[in-house]
């Protein structure tokens, strides 16, 4: 599945440039990488065989700690159109001695246990922005867009026993499109910019929406320094019997080569 839609993003990204292809449009491409500081927030509970599972604070029964990711985008655009291809990865592992005991995939994890934990969602998104009004040409710049987005998210969750030498481990994925805006504002031409993004979409009792801010300082052509915000949250319900509730928030700083 994730190879799959890694190949129809790249198909769409050529389309899309051959087929708006035209004088007098200008084009833009580029690659950015991201570094993120989040915090995390979040339950999770795993039924099987008809055994429903404990809901697990994340921070609180298995002493999951923050930790810092990276993750990667690649853009391209043509007049008011745009078109950006996102992964981001974050992998949660740590080791605790449980205060009370768990129940997770039909197995008991008793209080004492000492257990190894890990949590690991990566996404992979294809995002598509419409500027509905476009000022760029007018004083530093602005312009705002619809956008239409497909996320894919694998999510993985494992608990090993180390004191009675057992392990589980469980997987899901979806597929999820997404709407929302974004606004671009120049403050100071070509050389100092914001933007802002938010997507989103809620069913069947699931609600999942992101949100980004940040400003950008250019100090050599092709070169952009950025510095802000990103907050993901995730609330599946019933998905392979897996329940999670989690948010991932915190500020990044970020550098973009782009043409």
């Amino acid at each position: 599945m994730k190879k799959t839609v890694f190949i129809t993003g790249a198909a769409v990204l050529l389309l899309v440039t051959s087929v708006f292809l035209s004088p007098g449009w200008a084009l833009e491409f580029g690659a950015r990488g991201y570094y993120w500081f989040p915090n995390l927030y979040g339950t999770l509970r795993v039924d099987s065989n008809g055994s429903e599972g404990t809901k697990i604070d994340l921070g609180g029964d298995l002493r999951i700690g923050d930790k810092n990711f990276p993750f990667f985008e690649a853009f391209a655009g043509l007049g008011r159109h745009h078109l950006a291809l996102m992964y981001t990865d974050v992998n949660y592992a740590d080791s605790t001695d449980l205060s009370n005991d768990l129940i997770f995939k039909s197995r008991t994890y008793h209080a004492g246990d000492v257990v190894d934990s890990q949590v690991r969602v990566r996404m992979l998104d294809l995002e598509y922005q419409f500027d509905l009004l476009d000022l760029e040409n007018i004083l530093a710049g602005f312009s705002v867009g619809v956008i239409g987005k497909v996320k894919y998210i694998d999510g993985e969750a494992e608990i090993d026993d180390v004191s009675r030498g057992f392990s589980e481990k469980d997987t899901f994925g979806l597929l999820v499109p997404m709407v929302g805006a974004g606004v671009h504002v120049g403050i100071l031409a070509d050389i100092l910019e914001a933007r802002a993004k938010i997507t989103g979409i809620g069913y069947s009792g699931n609600w999942f929406y992101e949100g980004l801010a940040d400003i950008s300082w250019t100090p050599f052509p092709f070169l952009d320094i950025h510095g802000g915000y990103r907050i993901m949250k995730l609330d599946v319900e019933d998905v392979s019997d897996v329940y999670a509730n989690m948010e991932f928030s915190g500020p990044y700083v970020a550098l973009t080569v782009g043409f």
